[in-house]
């Protein structure tokens, strides 16, 4: 009885938080399909055609899936090297990648952006893409060694008895068991990437056509302060990709969480 009570008490607390959680969106997606009067779409039409959010999404779409590749293919094989790997030195490059997670955005913009400038890639795809794969491979080196160093010494011992080597070890062996940990580093990935709004404000000053989603987002409320409708329309516009990418992996995202990827 006691249990069955307990079981009702955490699904109760569930629902409060997750109406908690949904109430906001729900005013959103009300605001921009003009309820509760007439049920209407045109705010969403309206957006995409004056907010230019066709061109918007595709750079986001750019960016975000060259950086994650990139910065998912180095972290994986720098977490293995230190997860994994015994090298002199091993320890101060770790602690190199430490320093990546420590150093906020706001500090490196100024002097990042006159380094970009001087090497001719402001208002470029590569200047957008190269510091947010630097910025993401901090935190991928430190999730993959986590992760390495939770597989079990026997595991990596056999493979080297059947006479794989290390990168064979790696790509055949850790990386198939691993799924849920690269999954879970590859959706934070996504989600900081696509949401990223300083860097591009900084990078893109004069080339329009280059503006992310969230960058473009800014511009578009800047021009319509007061149809909060359409500045609704536009935000779940913008969302959408990144919620749907969350959706559909949720599962593999919840495993990898909840699995001993972070355990050392």
């Amino acid at each position: 009885m006691n249990r069955r009570y307990e079981r009702i008490l955490n699904h109760a607390v569930l629902a409060l938080f997750a109406v908690v959680a949904l109430f906001p969106m729900i005013g959103i997606v009300a605001q921009a399909l003009k309820l509760p009067g007439s049920l209407s779409f045109d705010t969403f039409r309206v957006a995409w055609n004056e907010g230019h959010f066709a061109a918007y999404l595709r750079n986001s779409v750019i960016v975000t899936a060259v950086t994650v590749v990139l910065a998912s293919v180095f972290s994986i094989m720098s977490g293995y090297a230190l997860g994994v790997m015994r090298f002199r030195g091993a320890g101060a490059v770790f602690l190199l990648f430490l320093a990546g997670l420590t150093i906020p955005t706001e500090a490196v913009v100024v002097p990042l952006y006159f380094d970009l400038r001087s090497a001719g890639l402001d208002n470029t795809y590569a200047g957008l893409i190269l510091p947010q794969v630097a910025m993401s491979v901090a935190f991928g080196t430190f999730w993959m060694r986590a992760y390495f160093r939770s597989v079990p010494p026997s595991l990596m011992e056999a493979a080297r008895m059947d006479g794989a080597s290390s990168w064979t070890t790696l790509w055949r062996v850790l990386v198939p068991i691993g799924r849920p940990a690269i999954l879970t580093m590859v959706v934070l990935i996504t989600m900081w990437t696509w949401n990223e709004f300083l860097l591009p404000l900084v990078i893109v000053n004069s080339d329009e056509g280059l503006r992310t989603a969230p960058l473009g987002l800014s511009f578009f409320q800047g021009a319509h302060k007061t149809d909060y409708s359409l500045l609704m329309a536009g935000a779940l516009i913008i969302a959408a990709p990144i919620v749907i990418v969350y959706v559909f992996l949720q599962r593999r995202f919840i495993a990898g969480m909840l699995s001993g990827a972070i355990k050392e």
